[in-house]
């Protein structure tokens, strides 16, 4: 027989399951209590059980969307080229912002930002393809940095595409974005000391971790130089 908490879970998961479906279809305004309990199979009391108010359930939902998408750029295997697989991540960042327009809206809502773990993975997924691509000394610019300005092009690609006025879309915007960071980001071939120190310190960065016989405080302390 299941537990209450087992219960509590299963109940969670079919409210959180309806209202993720209403979110996408229609928008947060179809989230109420009485169109989630009816699509969950059940009381509407049920809700307030388990969540503190709409503005809880509506987290919840966006954030059971976002993760069934970070979960399926998980099951993509690397292939021989960060780049491609960097652009790749991209094209699939785009169109699920694109395919989901309120999610996207209060996933950024600076009113209700904050980090849940779906957003963190996403970000350590994007980490992940950035420090291949620092590795095999195509990265100019730290990885830290490299991150952050493909978050941002990424965001502002998908809200500039989503308030374009009907008629005006830009189907080719998106890539036009990304082959200016990959400008900004990357050199055109792996680095070459006299070419490119910079992507060379990049790429000397990933192998500090691996060093042998520095310990901690060294390492970090190494890292910070070739930051500097």
């Amino acid at each position: 027989m299941a537990s209450n908490t087992q219960r509590r879970d299963i109940t969670r998961d079919r409210i959180v399951k309806a209202a993720a479906g209403l979110l996408r279809e229609q928008g947060p305004a179809a989230v109420t209590t009485r169109r989630v309990a009816h699509e969950a199979g059940l009381q509407p009391p049920a809700l307030y059980r388990i969540f503190q108010d709409k503005g809880d359930l509506l987290d919840a939902a966006a954030e059971h969307v976002f993760a069934e998408h970070v979960a399926g750029k998980q099951t993509t295997a690397p292939s021989g080229d960060p780049v491609e697989d960097l652009r790749a991540g991209w094209n699939l960042q785009i169109s699920f912002g694109l395919a989901n327009p309120y999610v996207f809206g209060l996933l950024l809502d600076p009113a209700r930002a904050r980090d849940t773990p779906a957003q963190a993975e996403g970000v350590r997924v994007l980490a992940e393809r950035v420090h291949r691509i620092a590795a095999a000394g195509r990265l100019r610019v730290s990885e830290e940095r490299a991150v952050n300005l493909i978050r941002s092009a990424g965001v502002g690609a998908v809200h500039t595409l989503l308030t374009l006025p009907p008629g005006r879309s830009d189907p080719h915007l998106a890539d036009a974005v990304f082959d200016a960071i990959t400008r900004a980001i990357l050199v055109d071939e792996p680095a070459v000391p006299a070419r490119d120190p910079a992507a060379v310190v990049v790429a000397f960065r990933t192998l500090v971790p691996e060093l042998p016989h520095l310990s901690n405080a060294e390492a970090a302390l190494l890292d910070e130089w070739l930051q500097r």
